[in-house]
């Protein structure tokens, strides 16, 4: 390889001399036509962008081999929303659905595109709205996976025969300006010393293949225009007559951009790439993010070609070997390299046409080589393909931990609330109401004399005379009915704010639930003391119905309405303890008057019929407090995604991305082709010399 102001390429490992320009493939001619600018507006109609939310980029999750980190965005089509609900990609710009199903073909191509629009439907169905160590890698690489669908691989399916995309990317500073420049003769890019040089890409064709771009199938989210700019939505489209047909260069933003849109960008239009043509230079070809891009590229199976540019003589000698061993080292070994030396640029800032010659010659070979050109697209078609399997499991994993999240948060909760619900049902039970104030107004009511009387008597209606006795004494009663409700209500209230709590310590303690629980969640919802009140007083009103009812069935001591609101009252306080708990409560009242208190207490807990009253007014007040709790719990719950919705998405994910596959072995895209030399190493190659 000579090197002063020589270009060289180094191909399979080895270097050698650039063969002149006249004894290769046709190259571009020293008096190219000056390049002419398209008029997108001609045959089409130019919708303009108004939507373009931030994307990350993606990197494929839980591969058999570890895929490298890289920004990859999504840019969408400018005339239709996004149908999915939530998730990534919600609210996004996407091509129609009609536009997607334009794109089918006949035969094994046809089933493949359709395997394709399946996986892309069952992918923006199936989002990951909660916060796991998987869920943002799903959600860029979901994204990302739609974005190459509907950029690259189902319009490329569409026209297998459409021009060779190259897509030159590169470092900040590698020249990628000047070299797209210098192979069309003309300065169609921006170059210079200011960073970022590139902001909007530039496509440039021959005008026999215009019209292919024009019509924004490729990289539909683009929109398409004949003005310099610095809009990194749009795609500027230049017509170079210099360049040979079948082929369309790109040139993308730095992938190393400081401004994150930039990288995304290029991100981008390298997974719309039918070759890459990478460049880098001398002083950065060591850098990780290149080879980081080389390994993503190699991932979905990107044709490659590498440009190391700006190369002092000097230097030459010891930087090509090294690069040419690292590619070795990498699995790169034969992905072709050019040597572009250092040189002087002319009045129009282009390389000298013998700089760049072996470059335009080898392009030229590519495309003018139909049989070559189909190849290089089906090769790499098919190992963007070959990818989609491994990646849409890893998705459905993703899927499945959030339905696993979903389960346990849902758990946490119901637990919580359970735990709630036995405690306002113990506390029915176990005496604890009948303390405090409702003790003071029980003592109250039982020591009056009338009703010490009137239980001596012994009469065999003793009940009756009891109920009759607290029918006349209405304020007692009426004290003691007013404090055991509102004892129910603190109990109901403490239990369902202790839910609260409980709820919320179990979601903080979990990635997801801490995401999710907002701080008001913290505290039941500020009207709860609002509706215990109701609770406790609708309870109130069907207890009485119920006594009522009892009443004129003759199930229960029955006379005058004075009387019925006495046998709730009895009923209330049998409800509010139970027989064994009674004994161990301090009920006695003043001037040793605990016989009449036993008295009542033994017509509560042995009369049949009270009996049967206080286990309906019990469970008729569980299941309002269950109601209340449920509520409650719905403040949670309503947070999370529908239930199980993880585990259908997964099983939809596998089945569509197994269906991709079985089409694409189908299809045999690259079966009767030989290999092209300057493809990616299989992964299984790359796997073994990384190993």
């Amino acid at each position: 390889m000579t090197t002063h102001g020589q270009p060289a390429v180094a191909h399979n490992g080895e270097t050698q001399s650039a063969a002149p320009a006249e004894s290769g493939p046709k190259t571009v001619a020293a008096a190219a036509p000056t390049p002419t600018v398209t008029d997108p507006a001609e045959g089409m109609t130019a919708v303009p962008r108004t939507d373009f939310p931030d994307r990350n980029g993606s990197v494929p999750i839980d591969r058999h081999q570890s895929a490298p980190a890289v920004d990859t965005p999504a840019m969408d089509a400018p005339d239709q929303p996004s149908q999915a609900a939530a998730g990534p990609l919600a609210g996004r710009p996407r091509r129609p659905p009609a536009e997607v199903e334009a794109l089918a073909v006949p035969g094994h191509i046809g089933d493949l595109a359709l395997a394709l629009r399946k996986l892309r439907t069952e992918l923006l169905s199936c989002t990951y709205p909660l916060v796991l160590p998987s869920t943002e890698q799903a959600r860029r690489t979901s994204a990302a996976l739609v974005d190459q669908l509907d950029d690259y691989l189902l319009p490329r399916l569409a026209r297998l025969d459409a021009p060779l995309l190259v897509v030159v990317g590169g470092s900040t500073g590698a020249g990628k300006s000047t070299l797209v420049n210098s192979l069309v003769r003309a300065p169609v890019s921006p170059a210079g010393v200011l960073r970022p040089t590139t902001r909007a890409p530039v496509l440039v064709s021959h005008p026999a293949d215009a019209a292919w771009f024009r019509h924004g199938r490729l990289l539909p989210g683009l929109s398409r225009t004949a003005k310099p700019g610095d809009d990194p939505h749009t795609l500027r489209l230049v017509e170079a007559p210099a360049l040979t047909p079948g082929l369309a260069l790109v040139d993308a933003p730095d992938v190393d951009s400081v401004v994150a849109t930039n990288r995304k960008l290029a991100a981008q239009l390298l997974s719309a790439a039918d070759l890459w043509l990478f460049v880098t230079s001398a002083a950065r070809y060591a850098d990780a993010v290149p080879w980081e891009l080389l390994r993503t590229a190699a991932y979905r199976g990107t044709a490659v070609a590498l440009v190391l540019d700006r190369v002092p003589p000097a230097a030459a000698d010891e930087v090509v070997p090294h690069l040419t061993d690292l590619l070795g080292v990498h699995g790169f070994r034969g992905v072709p390299l050019f040597v572009l030396p250092e040189a002087a640029l002319d009045g129009q800032g282009l390389l000298a046409e013998e700089v760049v010659a072996p470059i335009a010659a080898w392009l030229a070979g590519l495309a003018g080589d139909e049989t070559v050109r189909a190849a290089v697209i089906r090769q790499t078609v098919d190992g963007a393909l070959a990818t989609i399997e491994p990646i849409v499991a890893g998705l459905a994993e993703a899927a499945e931990e959030q339905a696993a999240a979903t389960r346990v948060l849902t758990d946490r909760a119901g637990a919580a609330y359970r735990a709630a619900r036995a405690r306002v049902d113990r506390g029915l039970r176990d005496g604890t109401l009948l303390r405090g104030e409702v003790l003071a107004r029980w003592r109250e009511l039982v020591g009056t004399g009338e009703l010490i009387r009137v239980l001596k008597a012994r009469s065999g209606r003793a009940l009756d005379r009891v109920v009759a006795t607290l029918s006349r004494r209405r304020a007692p009663g009426e004290a003691l009915r007013a404090a055991l409700e509102s004892a129910v209500a603190a109990l109901v209230q403490a239990a369902a704010a202790d839910g609260t709590e409980q709820a919320y310590t179990g979601w903080q303690a979990h990635p997801s639930g801490a995401a999710l629980a907002r701080p008001d969640l913290a505290h039941p919802s500020g009207d709860l003391a609002r509706r215990v009140e109701r609770l406790v007083r609708d309870w109130r009103q069907g207890l009485s119905a119920l006594v009522d009812a009892a009443a004129g069935s003759g199930a229960a001591a029955s006379g005058t309405e004075y009387a019925n609101t006495a046998t709730s009252l009895l009923v209330m306080v049998g409800m509010s303890t139970s027989a064994a708990a009674a004994d161990e409560l301090d009920l006695t009242v003043a001037d040793g008057r605990t016989v009449a208190a036993q008295h009542v207490l033994d017509l509560v807990f042995g009369d049949e019929s009270i009996r049967a009253l206080v286990q309906k007014a019990r469970e008729d007040l569980l299941a309002r407090v269950d109601q209340l709790l449920d509520a409650e719990a719905g403040r949670f719950l309503r947070l999370l995604p529908t239930y199980g919705f993880g585990v259908a998405s997964a099983d939809r994910l596998r089945e569509a991305g197994e269906q991709v596959e079985r089409a694409r072995r189908a299809a045999a895209l690259t079966t009767g082709t030989d290999p092209v030399e300057l493809a990616l190493p299989s992964r299984a190659r790359m796997s073994e010399e990384e190993g």
